[in-house]
């Protein structure tokens, strides 16, 4: 008595899903759990150091009123900060001219 190819093939990919399902299911649910122990010890890490920042950490001065603050004027600044240089044409073999800078910037 023969069985059939269609038989045959059914079969063969019955046991084959047979053990690729739960192998695959099993290397899931291990990276899984990989992952989520990571994350726990992240977590406890960011806790000590937390903690141990907060021991650590004191305050250098309190905060007090100046006394005698004088107010001095705001500084302003020119207009045209940023004025675009006019076009330049140079002839053959000349150079572009050397732009100064600006009055109001300090030496």
């Amino acid at each position: 008595m023969g069985v059939s190819k269609q038989v045959t093939f059914s079969l063969a990919c019955a046991v084959v899903l047979s053990a690729v399902i739960p192998g695959v299911a099993g290397y899931l649910s291990a990276r899984i759990e990989s992952i989520e122990a990571a994350e726990r010890k992240l977590h406890a890490q960011e806790l000590r150091l937390n903690a141990r920042l907060a021991r650590e950490t004191r305050q250098v001065a309190y905060p007090a009123p100046c006394e005698g603050k004088t107010v001095r004027p705001a500084r302003e600044l020119p207009p045209a900060a940023f004025v675009p240089a006019p076009e330049y044409k140079p002839n053959k073999g000349e150079r572009p001219p050397v732009v100064p800078p600006p009055a109001w910037l300090p030496r």
